[in-house]
């Protein structure tokens, strides 16, 4: 071979060895540098999940604009064998490379676990919990009815609302029924500050107790300025020994199914019927807003010993120091619920 040859030769050499190197180097870029997603996605991955599962989903919702060099970036990383389950948020930042070390490596995104509502059975708080969660809907309720799981937090399955305290919490999404009562009781304990539990000694009442009572407030009104003067109202009938006469202890006796309370109603054979017992039932009767809880700790100084629904039919009560003041309060609602009902009936012909 002649001097030029040889230098054909290398030149070749060279000229592939640069296009492999500009190969190899222009997959690195496009794999680990270039975003490969066009679109904000919420990707869930499920324990039975597999790697083609999770690529279809994220061709189908997160706008992948390169599909082999993600699926490259999954064989790279063996997300196949390393995935772990999970809540990850992929967008138009992303790339490749960095969601396949993602799932491979749980760098998951925490999830907002939002309790608040009516929560008035422990049904309606583990279908809250598990539609936001990756736990089992069963495997709350079990939870919330075992006496030694609870025992470890304090509580039993009959006073376990008290535990539990509305509002919106951030965690990964595949806690564990453990962790998801681990951080429930964590946000109880601080809620029960020194100077709460300060105002419950004041009120001569513990925080249970002081719980128990925000229930029932709860269940009196939906109107949150009302908290404080309801709160009152039963605070003075506690502190003269009166009995509390509370319908929505009546409407926990029989599971919150009745249309209304009738006479017939306030016999039922329970601790819970605050008509037949005098102070609080046993444990609270619904899951209280932290603002009951602080209606409780600061009620409404008054006189109020009565209070019935308000004839404007606004969701809004009228209170009373004295029983012949509230009948004519009661009246007023009741002739009002009358011709309201005969207006309807007409209306209806």
């Amino acid at each position: 071979m002649t001097g030029r040859q040889k230098i054909y030769v290398a030149a070749a050499v060279l000229t592939v060895l640069a296009a492999i190197c500009a190969f190899v180097a222009g997959r690195y870029y496009v794999d680990n540098k270039k975003t490969n997603f066009t679109e904000k996605y919420v990707l869930y991955v499920y324990p039975d999940m597999t790697a083609d599962q999770v690529l279809d989903s994220l061709q189908a919702n997160a706008g992948v604009i390169r599909p082999k060099s993600l699926k490259r970036c999954f064989d790279k990383i063996e997300v196949a064998s390393e995935m772990k389950p999970g809540r990850y948020v992929v967008d138009d930042s992303c790339t490749g490379i960095y969601v396949a070390r993602m799932l491979a490596f749980g760098w998951q995104t925490p999830q907002k676990l939002t309790l608040s509502g009516t929560m008035r059975s422990k049904g309606r708080i583990a279908q809250k919990i598990a539609a936001q969660m990756m736990v089992d809907s069963s495997a709350v309720g079990a939870a919330l009815n075992d006496a030694a799981f609870l025992s470890e937090y304090g509580f039993t399955p009959e006073n376990v609302f008290a535990m539990i305290l509305p509002d919106t919490y951030e965690m990964y999404w595949t806690a564990s029924v453990k962790e998801i009562f681990d951080r429930l009781k964590k946000e109880y304990d601080a809620f029960w500050t020194e100077e709460r539990l300060a105002k419950a000694k004041a009120q001569k009442m513990t925080p249970m107790q002081v719980s128990i009572m925000a229930s029932i407030v709860s269940g009196e009104t939906l109107k949150a300025f009302e908290y404080p003067v309801i709160a009152g109202v039963y605070l003075n009938r506690y502190r003269k020994g009166m009995k509390l006469q509370a319908d929505p202890t009546i409407a926990f006796c029989y599971d919150y199914t009745l249309d209304r309370i009738l006479k017939k109603h306030l016999k039922v054979d329970s601790p819970y019927n605050t008509y037949m017992h005098i102070g609080l039932p046993p444990a609270p009767i619904n899951v209280p807003p932290k603002a009951c809880l602080d209606a409780v700790l600061n009620p409404e100084n008054h006189k109020y010993i009565y209070f019935c629904a308000s004839p404007a039919f606004d969701g809004t009560h009228r209170f009373a120091v004295t029983y012949s003041e509230h009948l004519k309060n009661a009246r007023a609602f009741q002739r009002e619920l009358t011709a309201r009902r005969r207006a309807k009936a007409a209306a209806a012909k």
